[in-house]
């Protein structure tokens, strides 16, 4: 589409066409994970390789998600200038976005490496589970500078309206993860058999290979953007203008993340077993909650773009449209999740591990009840970012998960729940079903909030 829709008609269909291209992009996004854990359910021995896969999708989803500090103020600012016609400003703030993520890049390979070691025994992982963990996010780190490119290149190019760069890049990065991650794994023709090794290789050059298209694309004008080694020279009034905000939308990303982190640490202490459904569900979960991501990024693109054009109205109505549509969609997912539940479930399981398919089938009936909240909740957080407002979303997100998500499923999964400072409480003891009852409800509240919030009118008058 054309980098600028403020002048269509309507709002319905430029929502449309800025929504598929992202959709498709975020299912390929997903398949990456999904390729993983499917060779790790299907070519690997036990529950310990799959616990050790659950950890590291949510670790390479915080890896990624740490590059929200640019990509977030990158996307509200080029949707502003796009939408005010502004071209040598979009071009600046991609310049000094992809400046400011190398800059980060290194700064996060320096703390992040040394530490790689500890991180599984700190989420409660142990033994070989431990051990295959720590070796995937090591060989994962050490192409942190791609996955940065990733990130950052498509965040502007959606801010300019351009969706389709993203989908043809994933749909790159899939067919080289999924064909060599197979082959490396398994040792298909003349490539040995690495096993879990292979797995994380795969994914790695995939990667790369993304990263080095989307350098070109930015390099050879696309979406008007002009990547050139002389505009990256820091301009540090830029940089602040973009921190400033993306820091707030980059701190949400990081401590929503890091709290994923902390209620993730409550499932893997409850064994491998639990881990493993843990993992299984929120993989097939992701399917779901699809529609609301790419939905969240078009209403951030639209709401930016049409605010820079002082079209308030439409700004609304865009957002407004993209909730019920996304709604509608992931509530027929969540129908789909209930009813096929344990089908969906022991596909990824090759079969095998049979105490584990029906507890990852139980999660997905649970979570089937939350689909439409959670479609709301993420449309609006994606568009009071691309408004600039991310203070908000930060404030909310926080206080539902630290302060209910996260004690919720401690008291609804122990047996006895330990205090911080000393002893001890009787809990429910539901185990992972319990902090799955505690993240619907976190889930259901948040909405409620975030709703509250859009309909009040500041977000629209924020200053960027």
């Amino acid at each position: 589409m054309s980098s600028s829709f403020v002048d269509s008609p309507g709002t319905f269909r430029p929502m449309l066409r800025l929504t598929l291209p992202v959709l498709v992009e975020q299912m390929l996004h997903l398949l990456v994970g999904l390729t993983d854990l499917w060779l790790a359910g299907n070519f690997l021995p036990g529950e310990a390789y799959v616990a050790a896969m659950t950890l590291m999708i949510y670790a390479l989803w915080l890896v990624g998600n740490v590059f929200g500090f640019v990509a977030v103020g990158s996307t509200a600012l080029t949707a502003r200038f796009v939408g005010a016609g502004d071209r040598e400003m979009a071009n600046r703030v991609m310049n000094q976005s992809m400046t400011s993520g190398l800059i980060w890049t290194a700064a996060l390979i320096g703390v992040a490496l040394p530490l790689a070691r500890y991180f599984p025994l700190v989420m409660g992982l142990d033994g070989l589970a431990a051990s295959a963990a720590h070796q995937y996010l090591v060989i994962e780190l050490c192409v942190l500078p791609a996955v940065m490119v990733e990130r950052v290149a498509v965040a502007c190019l959606r801010g300019a309206g351009d969706m389709v760069s993203g989908l043809v890049v994933m749909a790159i990065v899939n067919a080289i993860n999924m064909v060599l991650s197979y082959a490396l794994c398994s040792g298909f023709g003349p490539l040995p058999a690495l096993g879990w090794t292979g797995i994380a290789v795969g994914t790695a050059i995939g990667h790369c290979c993304g990263a080095t298209i989307l350098v070109a694309l930015l390099a050879g004008g696309r979406a008007g953007f002009h990547l050139r080694l002389e505009t990256m020279r820091p301009d540090f009034d830029l940089i602040r203008r973009i921190l400033r905000i993306g820091i707030p939308g980059g701190i949400d990303v990081i401590l929503v993340s890091v709290c994923h982190l902390v209620y993730l640490r409550i499932v893997l202490s409850l064994g491998d077993v639990a881990a493993a459904a843990h993992g299984v569900a929120i993989q097939v979960e992701a399917l779901g909650y699809m529609p609301g991501g790419a939905f969240q990024i078009s209403a951030a693109t639209m709401a930016g773009q049409y605010l820079g054009a002082r079209d308030l109205v439409r700004a609304r109505h865009s957002v407004v449209m993209a909730c019920a549509v996304a709604t509608s969609i992931m509530v027929v997912a969540g129908a789909i999740f209930y009813v096929a539940a344990t089908p969906l479930a022991s596909f990824f399981l090759g079969g095998r591990q049979i105490e584990v398919v029906p507890l990852a089938a139980h999660l997905l009936r649970i979570v089937a009840f939350a689909m439409a909240p959670l479609a709301i909740l993420m449309v609006l957080i994606g568009a009071l970012r691309g408004a600039g407002d991310t203070r908000w979303p930060l404030a909310l997100n926080l206080l539902g998960i630290l302060l209910l998500r996260v004690p919720l499923a401690m008291f609804l999964a122990y047996s006895i729940v330990p205090l911080p400072w000393g002893g001890s409480l009787p809990g429910a003891g539901l185990g992972v079903v319990g902090a799955w009852y505690g993240a619907v409800i976190d889930i259901v509240v948040r909405c409620g909030l975030l709703i509250a919030r859009f309909r009040h009118d500041a977000w629209q008058r924020i200053d960027v």
